[in-house]
């Protein structure tokens, strides 16, 4: 698991402008999601294309998340990052440019619908209730290319709770977009990967200073039981 290491004088920072430790102080699981990011086996295998050895790490609390929300009524959605060939507005800038030819081969052909490396992880708790939604960019908010807002429009729901891999790419980039597009965010310190602490605390930095609240696994399933309880009162 990352060592988490959010500096003081940023959570301060962030205190201070939210006015208090947590913007988000309730979880009401009928309008939430759990938004679990790319726990795919590109990203989780030994010797994956991208692999991120910390992402098999979290799969114990991405699951507790999963299980949690899921028994309250709320909605779990496991997105694929996924290269599509007849896609209306390919990428052509991160294929053609940001990558180097033999890496943009290698990219395209392990996350192209079907293929291994595209698949979910199978450790991870999927049920029939959830959702698996396709996404062609890092941020699954990119219009046209993930029908993720449509989903979670259709259902009236308006806070998230991201999880998933990596932390400072795909999971960043989709909680950015989602507060901007009037989301609120919970992103999950024990519960996203990167390749180094530095990077994944980073994220972590960015998202408590403006984008989203950060919690533990632990605080949120507590959240989640709380609602639970108080509904049943």
């Amino acid at each position: 698991m990352h060592k988490i290491d959010i500096p003081e004088n940023i959570i301060a920072r962030a205190r201070r402008q939210r006015g208090r430790d947590h913007v988000i102080e309730r979880i009401e699981p009928g309008r939430t999601a759990h938004v679990v990011v790319d726990l795919q086996h590109g990203f989780m295998a030994e010797g994956a294309p991208v692999e991120v050895p910390m992402a098999r790490a979290i799969v114990p609390n991405v699951n507790l998340i999963s299980a949690a929300l899921r028994h309250a009524g709320g909605l779990n959605v496991f997105l694929r990052y996924t290269y599509d060939p007849a896609e209306p507005q390919p990428w052509t800038t991160f294929f053609d440019t940001y990558l180097a030819p033999e890496k943009s081969a290698t990219h395209r052909d392990a996350f192209t619908r079907g293929a291994e490396s595209w698949q979910l992880w199978p450790l991870l708790d999927v049920q029939p209730s959830d959702a698996i939604v396709d996404k062609t960019r890092f941020s699954a908010f990119v219009p046209g290319t993930c029908k993720l807002d449509e989903i979670l429009q259709a259902r009236g729901i308006d806070t998230l709770i991201v999880t998933g891999t990596l932390t400072n790419v795909c999971c960043e980039s989709t909680a950015r977009d989602a507060m901007q597009r009037n989301y609120q965010v919970v992103f999950v310190a024990d519960g996203n990967a990167a390749i180094t602490d530095a990077e994944h605390n980073a994220t972590l930095g960015n998202m408590i200073a403006l984008f989203a609240d950060v919690m533990k696994t632990a605080e949120i399933a507590a959240l989640i039981e709380a609602d639970t309880r108080l509904g049943a009162a």
